[in-house]
């Protein structure tokens, strides 16, 4: 007897993108190992032991709420290592290694562990450590050390080893015959918004600036570029911040000649760092295609109004976060209307 054919029915979704959250997590270590390289070569052994630092608190913080929770460890995703990578490229490079410590401890508890962990944070846990930081200790946050300064590879940046609670060593004192005067640098943001004075370009793209560790636009750009084409990020985000943050700052440049034009925008601070691997994690921007858009464009839109309105020079992380605040909002009203249902009808 002829044995018949037999049709397996399974449950959806039938297509399996060859992808997990490990995988994706493991990528994104590697496309900021780069930058984190860059990093260290701007600024020597103070940025290397910054990096060490905010991983390793988000390492052990992580560990100690799965044991407090009673679960498996959940080292192994990766997720807690790039929360330490990001907080430390938003971190001035001379920041000390205990308020480092702090900003990863806070990341972990009160971005990720305070809401259940992975995929249930709805802010990105770096810049909730990154955020209690800045109000914690602002003038060390606003500290900033200009790049490729001599003896980077032989002595450390004096406020690095700063002790808990302790006032961070006198302006005066030298470091392999650098003066640390030469540190108090300000950031481009900072140079063009209160002194009025224009940063080359060639230095902005290249990030051979004072400011934040991870600052090199093109790197960023380079690095994001490759998540983008492993289809481990949506480029619409990072595409529609740059796009808003260009067009708008062009537009205010029309009003007012003097304002910072379009590539000073878009290539100086911590915008690149932050459009292609902040604002860009899955867990707290929209899923909707439209919806997406308006997240970029909102932070875009947010991050030129701190920058040339608010009493502070650099609004990024804000943008960031209040975007993520704003996701389900935002899927909620651009959800597509299923199929075959009654657009009139209403809900209970």
């Amino acid at each position: 007897m002829k044995k018949k054919a037999q049709l397996e029915l399974r449950t959806s979704p039938h297509a399996h993108a060859g992808q997990d959250v490990v995988q994706i997590m493991r990528n994104v270590v590697w496309a900021t190992v780069p930058i984190a390289g860059f990093a260290v070569w701007q600024y020597g052994l103070s940025v290397l032991a910054l990096l060490l630092t905010a991983v390793l608190s988000c390492l052990l913080s992580e560990r100690l709420f799965n044991r407090l929770g009673l679960e498996p460890s959940t080292l192994g995703d990766w997720s807690a290592s790039i929360t330490g990578i990001l907080l430390a490229l938003t971190l001035p490079p001379g920041f000390p290694l205990w308020m480092t410590a702090v900003a990863g401890i806070i990341a972990i508890a009160m971005g990720k562990a305070l809401f259940g962990g992975l995929g249930m944070n709805p802010l990105n846990p770096a810049l909730v450590g990154r955020a209690f930081v800045q109000a914690a200790f602002p003038v060390a946050i606003t500290t900033w050390t200009p790049s490729l300064f001599n003896g980077r590879f032989t002595s450390f940046i004096p406020t690095t080893l700063t002790a808990p609670f302790q006032r961070p060593p006198a302006i005066t004192e030298w470091v392999q015959g650098v003066a640390v005067d030469s540190f108090a640098g300000a950031t481009p943001l900072a140079l063009m918004k209160f002194e009025h004075a224009a940063t080359p370009v060639t230095d902005l793209i290249l990030g051979a600036t004072a400011g934040s560790t991870g600052e090199s636009a093109l790197v960023i750009l380079v690095c994001g570029l490759y998540l983008a084409f492993r289809r481990m990020l949506d480029w619409r985000i990072p595409v529609s911040i740059m796009a808003a943050t260009a067009f708008l700052s062009w537009a205010y440049q029309l009003i007012e000649p003097t304002a910072p034009g379009p590539l000073f925008m878009l290539c100086s601070g911590g915008l690149m760092l932050g459009a292609w691997f902040m604002a860009s994690d899955m867990v707290g921007s929209p899923v909707t295609p439209l919806g997406v858009v308006i997240y970029g464009l909102l932070i875009g839109f947010i991050t030129v109004a701190v920058r040339l309105f608010g009493g502070l020079n650099e609004g990024v992380m804000y943008a960031i976060l209040l975007g993520n605040a704003a996701t389900p909002l935002i899927d909620q009203w651009t959800q597509p209307r299923v199929f075959g249902a009654d657009g009139r009808r209403k809900q209970a």
